[in-house]
């Protein structure tokens, strides 16, 4: 059935306080997009595609909203203004499930950041109040940090690229993924997975080399934490790693991005190892210009059918949860 994205000027009062779950016969989702400003409009379609060709016979209402401590600029802030839901808003309304996005860190501690109070807010009335939620990147290495303690290492290099994953058989929310699963990951942070585990988190693809990708915690509600991108489009990596060449041209980073793992074409590969060397030889923001965007062709999305998959098991989680409002639906069952 067709998803809709409901515009926050669309949406009409509840009536009498109550929130509008109970009205509605398919399932609300509210996304919490914090991904900074380049970025925000691109996020906006990932989700809404993938909920979108996920959705199957459940009808899928979107509600966009972010943190309000997220830095913006003016053209965000106007768009976030016309068409976001308030976080307030949001939440009074309460939707059946959420979707938290990270965003790029501008200290060094998590809880520094300026939007921290508020993530933790949200978290605690996503536990309250949502049958379950979904926290992305940066949005899982906080939450498991307010969950359990568990902080987030630094790695020595970005993790940077699309891996290949274990799956942990028969749970229902990766029925029917194959193994290897390919998964895209684009990080400098890295959550332990011995502590996960000793935790109580169910890691449910996993890799040497990438850790942790998917990994799951019932409690109150059920919380889904993705290290990697199963949202991500085909040239998404290919765009985040022409921002970083171009941030190395300008100084703005001092060494040269990491070629992405996996996922250009061996073309595609080598026109961009050979810019690379031009880079490093005449290292100045115009050469940007000549950046090979023909190497997008290059790029594949081998983790579309499993990232539709796991989201479409649980939409279909979310929604006998919902129907079986008042009691707790067991994610192991």
């Amino acid at each position: 059935m067709p998803l809709h994205v409901e515009s926050a000027r669309s949406a009409k009062p509840a009536y009498g306080g109550c929130n509008r779950r109970a009205a509605s016969h398919g399932i609300v989702i509210g996304v919490l997009n914090n991904m900074p400003d380049p970025a925000l409009e691109a996020t906006e379609g990932q989700f809404t595609a993938l909920l979108d060709a996920a959705g199957g016979s459940h009808p899928v209402q979107l509600r966009f909203s972010c943190l309000p401590g997220v830095p913006r600029g003016p053209a965000a802030r106007e768009r976030i203004e016309r068409t976001y839901w308030s976080l307030e808003e949001l939440l009074r309304q309460a939707p059946d499930a959420l979707i938290v996005t990270g965003t790029e860190p501008r200290a060094a501690s998590l809880s520094d950041e300026p939007y921290w109070a508020q993530f933790v807010e949200v978290l605690h009335w996503a536990e309250a109040h949502t049958v379950s939620s979904i926290w992305s990147c940066l949005a899982a290495h906080a939450a498991v940090e307010v969950l359990d303690g568990v902080r987030r290492q630094r790695l020595g290099q970005k993790r940077f690229g699309v891996f290949e994953h274990t799956v942990l058989a028969g749970h229902p929310l990766v029925r029917g993924v194959s193994a290897p699963l390919s998964m895209p990951h684009s990080r400098w942070n890295e959550l332990p997975v011995g502590e996960l585990r000793a935790a109580g988190y169910a890691i449910l693809s996993y890799s040497p080399e990438s850790g942790a990708d998917f990994f799951v915690k019932q409690r109150r509600s059920l919380h889904l934490f993705f290290q990697g991108h199963p949202e991500y489009e085909r040239t998404t990596l290919f765009k985040e790693y022409r921002r970083d060449v171009g941030r190395f041209l300008s100084g703005q980073q001092s060494s040269y991005p990491p070629l992405p793992c996996r996922y250009f074409s061996a073309e595609a590969a080598a026109a961009l190892r050979e810019f690379q060397g031009r880079a490093l030889s005449q290292r100045t923001p115009e050469l940007l210009t000549d950046f090979p965007a023909a190497a997008a062709a290059g790029a594949h999305s081998s983790w579309r059918p499993a990232a539709l998959t796991m989201y479409r098991n649980w939409l279909s989680w979310v929604a006998k949860a919902k129907a079986t409002a008042g009691t707790v639906v067991q994610a192991q069952v």
